[in-house]
This record gives C-alpha cells, sequence and structure tokens, in this order.
C-alpha cells in the first residue's frame, strides 16, 4: 500500500543526534547499531560488509557502485533534469545467478567494507539517496523501487582445540515498493509502467505466499526477481520478520484490508531456520583462492583475445542468463501485443466518448436555455410552494392525530384479539364440556333405561310381594279377629263368671249378717247383762262384712275394667297395624304407577 511510511519505518533518520540514534531512527540503524554494539561487546575479530541493490521494473542495479558518484537520480514527478537521465542511462544492470547452494547471487555487485555505524549510515543515505521516486498523487515521494540492504558479518572463534573458525552470517533488510491503483495515483507512460511492475512484482509475491501457506506441489520462485532474491526468507532457512503498514484513511480501505490479509497469509508461512554456518580459515581461504582463479581466468581470457571473453564457467551462466533473458523478452513482447489491442480498443473507445461529449456539449445548451424558463417558472412556484407547506404542516398535523389514534385503536384492538383469543378458548372448551356433557347424558340416560328396566321388574316383583303380603295381611286379620272374637267371649265369660261369684258372695253376706242377727237374738237370752256388748259386737260384724262385701266388689269392678281397657287397646292397636300396612300398600302402587 503506497503512501503508508514503509521506506521511513525502515530507514528513518540515523543523523543529528549526539549521544546516539534519534528518536525517528528506522529499523535499519537500530539493527546496525545493536549488531555492532554485539560484536564490540565479544571481543571477538569481526568484519562486516554491507550491499544495497535496487529492482527496478525487473531490473537489479547496485546503489553503491562507484560509476553512480557525483549523480542525483531522484526525479521530482513529471519533470525530469538532465543530469536525471544521464544518470539513469550511465547505470549497470547486474543478473542473478544460483551459488550452488540454493541460493542466488548478485553478479557484479558492490560489497564494501565497514567497521562503525557511522560508515554504515553514510552508505544507506549516499545508497536512499540514488533510488527513483517520483511524486504521484497518493503520495509526494513515491518509491519506485524495491531496495535490498544486506549485511554479511563474518566472526572469529576458537575452539578447544585451538583451530580458528569462522562464523558467517547475512542479514537482508527490505524495502518493498507500494502497490497503488494507476487511476487514483495518476500515474502516465513510465509512472504507469513502473506502477505496473511494482504491482506485478507484488502479486508473484503474493502467489508465493499463497503456494507457501496451501502447500502446493509448485513454488512461482523464478517468476519474479525480488521472489527469487526473498526465497531464503519465505519457506526456507532463514528467521524472518515482516512489517505491514497501513493507511488510517477511509477511501484507502480496500487497500489496507488488501495488506491485512497479505501479511496474515504470510505469517502463516513456515521457515525451517538453521544456525549460521562456522567455515575453517582453510575453508574459506579456500573459496577466497577459488574465486581469484575464476576471476583470473576470466582476466587472462579477455587479456589473450580481442573484445571480451570469459572462461567456460562464466560463458555458461552468461548463456543461462541469456536464455532466460530472451525468455523473458518474448513474453514481454506477448503483454505488448496484448497492450496494444488493449490501446486501440482504449483509442475505439475514445472517439465514442468524444462523439458523446460533443453531443453533450450541444445538450448542454439547449439544457441552459431550458434552465432559464425553468427559473422563471421556479419564481412561479415559490408562491404555491409556500401554500403546499402550510397544507403540508396542517396535513403533517392531522396525519400525526390520526396515527396516535391508529395506535390507541391498534391497543384497542390487541386488546379485544387478545380478549377474542381468550374467548374462543373459553367457548372451545364450553363445546368439549358440552360435547363431554353429552355423552354423559347419553350414558346416564342408558343408564336410567336400564335403571328403568330393573326397576320395572323389582317393581312386578314388589306388586306380586306386596300382593302376597296383603293376602298374608287380609289372613293374619282374620286370624286376629277370630282371636280377638274368641279372647273377647272368654274374657266375658269370666267377668260373667266373676260378677256371679260377687253376687254369691253378696247373698252369703247378707245371710251371715241374717245368722249373725240371729244368733244375737238367741244370745240376749243367755246373757241379758251383755245385751250391748252382743249388739255392738254384731254390729261391728255387719259392717266388717258390709266393707269386706265393698271392697270385694271394688276390686272386681276395677279387674274388670282393666281387663276391658286392655282388650280396648288390643284393638286399637290391630286396627293402627291394618291401616299402617293398607297405607303403605297404597304408596306402593302409587310408586309403581308413576315409574310406568
Amino acid at each position: 500500500q503506497t503512501g503508508t511510511g514503509k521506506t521511513h519505518t525502515m530507514e528513518g533518520e540515523h543523523e543529528g543526534s549526539v549521544d546516539g540514534l534519534p528518536t525517528e531512527a528506522g529499523v535499519i540503524p537500530r539493527a546496525m547499531a545493536h549488531i555492532f554494539e554485539y560484536l564490540q561487546a565479544s571481543g571477538s575479530e569481526y568484519s562486516v560488509k554491507c550491499t544495497f541493490l535496487e529492482l527496478y521494473n525487473e531490473e537489479i542495479t547496485d546503489l553503491l557502485a562507484p560509476e553512480l558518484e557525483g549523480f542525483e537520480v531522484r526525479t521530482g514527478g513529471a519533470f525530469e533534469t538532465a543530469a536525471a537521465s544521464k544518470s539513469h542511462a550511465n547505470r549497470k544492470t547486474h543478473s542473478l545467478m544460483e551459488d550452488g547452494k540454493g541460493g542466488v547471487a548478485v553478479k557484479g555487485l558492490e560489497e564494501v567494507m565497514v567497521y562503525t555505524p557511522a560508515e554504515i549510515f553514510d552508505y544507506l543515505s549516499r545508497g536512499s539517496s540514488r533510488r527513483r521516486t517520483a511524486e504521484t498523487l497518493c503520495n509526494k515521494q513515491s518509491s519506485r523501487s524495491h531496495s535490498v540492504f544486506s549485511v554479511t558479518i563474518h566472526m572469529k572463534e576458537s575452539t578447544p582445540e585451538g583451530e580458528d573458525l569462522i562464523k558467517c552470517g547475512k542479514l537482508n533488510l527490505v524495502d518493498l515498493a507500494g502497490s497503488e491503483n494507476i487511476q487514483r495515483s495518476g500515474a502516465k507512460d513510465s509512472r504507469a509502467r513502473e506502477a505496473g511492475e511494482i504491482n506485478k512484482s507484488l502479486l508473484t509475491l503474493g502467489r508465493v505466499i499463497t503456494a507457501l501457506v496451501d502447500r502446493l506441489g509448485h513454488v512461482p520462485y523464478r517468476d519474479s526477481k525480488l521472489t527469487r532474491l526473498l526465497r531464503d526468507a519465505l519457506g526456507g532457512k532463514s528467521k524472518t520478520c515482516i512489517i505491514a503498514t497501513i493507511s488510517p484513511a477511509s477511501h484507502s480501505l480496500e487497500e489496507t484490508l488488501s495488506t491485512l490479509e497479505y501479511a496474515h497469509r504470510a505469517k502463516s508461512i513456515k521457515n525451517k531456520p538453521e544456525v549460521n554456518q562456522r567455515l575453517t580459515k582453510t575453508a574459506l581461504i579456500k573459496d577466497m583462492n577459488n574465486e581469484i582463479d575464476r576471476l583470473r581466468a576470466d582476466l587472462i581470457a579477455t587479456r589473450e583475445k580481442n573484445g571480451v571473453y570469459l572462461s567456460q564457467a562464466s560463458f555458461e551462466a552468461s548463456e543461462e542468463e541469456r536464455a532466460r533473458l530472451r525468455k523473458r523478452i518474448d513474453e514481454l513482447e506477448s503483454a505488448i501485443n496484448l497492450t496494444k489491442s488493449e490501446l486501440a480498443n482504449v483509442t475505439a473507445l475514445f472517439e465514442l466518448t468524444k462523439k458523446a461529449h460533443t453531443k453533450l456539449q450541444r445538450e448542454n445548451a439547449s439544457t441552459t436555455a431550458r434552465l432559464g424558463e425553468t427559473e422563471q417558472a421556479l419564481c412561479a412556484t415559490q408562491g404555491a410552494l409556500t401554500d403546499a407547506q402550510v397544507e403540508v404542516e396542517e396535513s403533517t398535523h392531522l396525519l400525526g392525530k390520526f396515527e396516535r389514534a391508529q395506535e390507541r385503536l391498534h391497543l384497542k384492538t390487541g386488546k379485544l384479539a387478545d380478549t377474542l383469543a381468550t374467548s374462543k378458548t373459553e367457548v372451545e372448551g364450553l363445546f368439549g364440556k358440552l360435547e363431554r356433557a353429552g355423552a354423559v347424558e347419553e350414558a346416564n340416560k342408558a343408564a336410567l333405561d336400564k335403571m328403568c328396566e330393573d326397576l320395572a321388574g323389582r317393581l312386578q316383583k314388589l306388586e306380586r310381594s306386596l300382593e302376597e303380603v296383603q293376602a298374608a295381611e287380609g289372613a293374619a286379620r282374620d286370624l286376629t279377629r277370630r282371636q280377638l272374637a274368641d279372647f273377647m267371649r272368654r274374657k266375658e265369660g269370666e267377668v260373667e263368671a266373676l260378677r256371679a261369684k260377687l253376687e254369691g258372695m253378696q247373698n252369703a253376706v247378707e245371710r251371715g249378717a241374717v245368722a249373725a242377727a240371729a244368733c244375737a237374738r238367741s244370745a240376749a237370752a243367755a246373757a241379758a247383762a251383755s245385751l250391748e256388748e252382743h249388739a255392738s259386737a254384731e254390729g261391728a260384724a255387719t259392717a266388717g262384712y258390709a266393707a269386706a262385701a265393698r271392697a270385694a266388689r271394688d276390686a272386681a269392678d276395677h279387674a274388670l275394667s282393666s281387663v276391658t281397657a286392655a282388650l280396648s287397646s288390643e284393638a286399637e292397636g290391630l286396627e293402627a297395624f291394618a291401616t299402617r300396612q293398607a297405607a303403605a300398600s297404597s304408596a306402593a302402587h302409587a310408586a309403581a304407577a308413576g315409574l310406568n
């Protein structure tokens, strides 16, 4: 994403502070200061070399090359100075070659020895000033190329046996150019070609990241020089750190999301870092001697022949690079043909647009005339609009009242709906109860019919039983009457006998009185002196007999009265029993008649 501060993040400020790095120092100055601080603290022998290259339009140039001394190559947007154009022409391009160890090397790249951080900062400033930059609508000082600042360190270590070892390490600090939308950035001509190459290399980098994350069989490292340079950092043996810079502007939202997705996918790559290589001094000297021999062979071949000659190994490497370049040229020619066809289409579209523009100009003139008429009509419409606004306000007021009435009606309707729902539920329950009541009534009717049948049978049995009871009762009453008549006759006989006895007793008393009077009269002759006593005794005896007779008569009357009362009570009890039996029979007949 262009214009988000990538170059400032990597380089920043590295001058102007006496005590150390300034607060605006970037990643490269801070890393170099930390490296030299560690090396000086270790107390070991060391050497530090640095290179600074630029990848511009898929061409590698050396930013530390001596032939660029004295040239300022920064450009200022659409205007370029003659000195800048001359510096562009003097730039020498370098080719990529396989180093035989699974990596790549840039042929002929200037490697300078540095001893202090200040020297590195000086080379960094010198190389940065030579980078190609230009002004676009998105960025006032936009980097038009990728840059790689590499630092190679050799440290001397001694083994316990006294053997000297050389530990080698390399740090690549990459500043990528930002992708940009050509239409938004306003890039034209060479700027547009630069933007296309930048976007193409970043697209290839994205494809490499996708292939590594998805673990595809083929990873397109060779489709771009940028991915070939970063091959060891992407899924290789190095430790890699990526800083993604984004813009907070709302119009860059799409680019911001793309950058974040880019970094997230890159974070998923799995590298397999290895410990820095350790070489013996003998092996290092041997490698240097081999390099010297190769360079001497090239020099001898050049001296012995007119022109430029190379050794067989250099020639084969150059031929391989030339074949790759020819393939690249074919691809570019195909892209140019495609671009030409697209240009023809765009030209035709431009002609059509031009004609449409002319037509629109004529329509604009007529529209301007109509606009004057419309303005006059607009003045007349203003008055009508004022009246309409008053009507609208009144309508709005009425509409507000109507809406509030509708809301109240809606609330009442809701309550009525709830009531209807409740009533529906209750009616459904009532119908259910009625159905159940009907079923119960039918069951009761069936049970009642069955009970009536049973009751009719029982009543028939009861009638037969009542008839039998009535017959037995009649027989019992007849028997009772006969027994009562016999009892009355016996009692009447006994009363008559008692009365006869009483009359006999009375007669006996009367005869005793007569006999007593006769005895008294006979005794008077015997004793004259005791006549009065005898008379008194006779009177007393007569009174005693009379009292005894009365008592006997009273007892007989009392016994007769008791017997008569007992007979009357028994006769009343029998008559009451007969009455109750008759009433019960009548009630049974009435109940039977009611059931029928």
